[in-house]
Formats: C-alpha cells, structure tokens, sequence
C-alpha cells in the first residue's frame, strides 16, 4: 500500500507540473502578447482537444444513448471530475442540461484568475462548447454561458440548449448573464460505468488530464506564432514554471541530494512518474528512451519548449550547475541522453 501511494503522490507531482505549464503559457500569451492572441491560442487548443477526445470518449464514460444536451453536459461533468476538477451538472429536462464549475478553478491555478481577461475564458467555450452540436451531428445543439468567474461571478457555468430551429455558427455561443444554475444534487448526477474505472485507472487519468492539455497547446503555440517567437515564449515560461514549482516538485518525488547527481535522480524520478523508462547513467547523466508525452508531436521546438522545465527546474536546484542535452530522438538518436554538469 505504501507503494502504492508514493506512485500517486508521483502522479499527483506530475499532473500539478503540468498544470503549472499550461496555465504559465496562458499568463506569458497574456501578458507577453496580449489578450487577443491569448484567445486564439485557447480556442486553438479546446478545439483540437474537443476533436481528439469528444466523441471517442463517450462510450468509455457511459454517455452513449443519451439525449444530446445531456450527452454534452454529462461529459464535462465526468470528465473534469475524473482530472480533479470541481464541477457540478443538473438536468433541467431532455433538452437542457446544465454545468457548473465553481471556485476555486482548476484551470486558472490559483491567483492566476486575476490576470485572465473576459475574453480568453470565452474562448475555451468557443473552442469546444460550442462545437458539441456539429461533433453530435445535431445542428440544433447550443450551449448559453450564463456566469464566468474571471468576471467577479460565483462560477463558470452555463447550459446546452436543444432548440427546434438549426444554429448558426454564432448561434451556438451565446450569454445570458440574469440567469442562475439551479442547486446541484450528486445523486441525480452521471456515474462512471460500474466496474469500468477502478482506482488505478482513475488516478492515471488524473495525471493524463493536465498532460494532455499541455501536448495540446505546444503544437498550438507554434503554428498560431511561429517557429522562433513561440521558442522564446514556451523557453522562457518553462523557466519560471520549472524554477517556481520545483520545490514541490522534488519533495513529493522523493529526497535529492543538492548536486549534480541529485538533480539527475530528480530527472529520473520524474520521468517515472510520468510513466516513461529512464536511468541514470555515469555519475549525474540520465538516459531516456522515449518522452511519451511528446510522442508524435516531431517539431524540435517543441522539445526545446518541454526542455524549458527542467532547466528552470535546475536553476533552483543549483544555480551553477547546467543542463546538457546529448541525444535527442527527435533528431534521429536513440533515445534522449542528458548530463547535469
């Protein structure tokens, strides 16, 4: 058992890792390019994320069957619980289902919600609410955003709407801030399929759900930004994200001595937790086979911009150690080799 629960404590470290960068990356688009870039770097990833992971997840979470407004809310609802997130659903009827995420949100990671502006929230809808209508082949299936919490209001929350008339494109996003959620009930709400998501499943997918986001939002931030400006941005917040939450990091891991060879078995213990194979090699390298959460995603920018991390990381581990990458599989090696020097 106590294995058990030192592997989640690793899960956990991963996922608050993750979730550090991706919501790093916003505040950098933010502050860095502004509000409006920042918007379409959100809409880009919820809608990218919504195609791979929409339809193909509604089996798995039982939703299959169901009235479309129900289907749409059920998901939110299953699927941000099972990646930690506070969320509410209540079904008004076959035709309107509502979700709610009350404070604090997970999305924004603490105090960073006061620097997320009005219009980046609304993106996220854009980007994946309102599509659930075209993805269910129902041209009838909107969804109303009635609070959102960057705005001062008690919650992001809002509800899908079945019409009898067909949306258009604007149509499927609107506000209508006068109304108000009703109160939630958890036993009228979705249950993950009986049997189907035991603990260990569950947990993996808590620690996959800030991942995926993140393997989302690379590839993003690239092609909105291009090559060498996107380099710089996603280098410079792995820095400050590495720097601010290794501390944490390390001390949910294990115990790391302060050299060189510490930071390396902190490198290893990582890799673990986020579910790949590596292993120290000499007296403060590390080798690693593949990095599963960039597989596929070929752009060497992209593995710089990953790098970012453990480099901030290093710097609050030791200042005057560095990091030296010495194979690369995205560059044709066999694998990945680093040496803390």
């Amino acid at each position: 058992m106590e294995e058990a629960e030192a592997e989640w404590a690793g899960w956990k470290a991963v996922a608050t890792w993750y979730h550090g960068f991706f919501t790093g990356i916003v505040l950098s688009t933010v502050t860095r390019r502004g509000a409006a870039d920042a918007a379409r770097l959100l809409f880009a990833v919820f809608r990218r994320q919504h195609h791979e992971k929409f339809l193909s997840s509604l089996g798995k979470l039982g939703l299959d069957g169901l009235p479309d407004a129900v289907k749409a809310a059920g998901y939110h609802y299953l699927s941000n619980r099972i990646g930690g997130v506070k969320v509410e659903f209540m079904r008004e009827n076959d035709r309107k289902a509502w979700v709610r995420f009350p404070p604090p949100r997970w999305i924004w990671n603490g105090i960073a919600i006061c620097a997320i502006p009005s219009e980046v929230s609304a993106a996220i809808l854009a980007g994946w609410y309102a599509e659930n209508g075209p993805s269910l082949g129902n041209p009838r299936l909107g969804f109303v955003c009635t609070k959102m919490t960057v705005d001062g209001q008690a919650g992001l929350e809002g509800y899908f709407q079945e019409y009898d008339f067909d949306l258009s494109e604007p149509e499927r996003l609107r506000f209508s801030p006068q109304e108000d959620a009703p109160r939630f009930d958890p036993a009228e709400a979705p249950q993950l399929p009986a049997g189907q998501w035991p603990q260990a499943r569950l947990r993996r997918a808590h620690r996959g759900y800030a991942m995926e986001y993140v393997r989302s939002m690379l590839p993003e931030v690239i092609r909105l930004f291009g090559a060498a400006d996107a380099a710089e941005l996603l280098r410079l917040t792995g820095w400050l994200v590495g720097m601010q939450l290794y501390e944490q990091t390390a001390a949910a891991l294990g115990d790391f001595s302060a050299d060189a060879a510490g930071f390396a078995s902190f490198m290893v213990a990582l890799a673990v937790a986020q579910g790949d194979a590596a292993t120290r090699v000499g007296a403060s390298g590390v080798r690693q086979g593949s990095i599963r959460l960039l597989g596929g995603l070929d752009d060497p920018a992209i593995f710089d911009a990953w790098s970012g991390l453990l480099e901030g990381a290093l710097m609050a581990h030791d200042r005057h150690l560095r990091l030296e990458v010495l194979r690369r599989a995205d560059r044709g090696d066999d694998g990945y080799e680093w040496q803390v020097v």
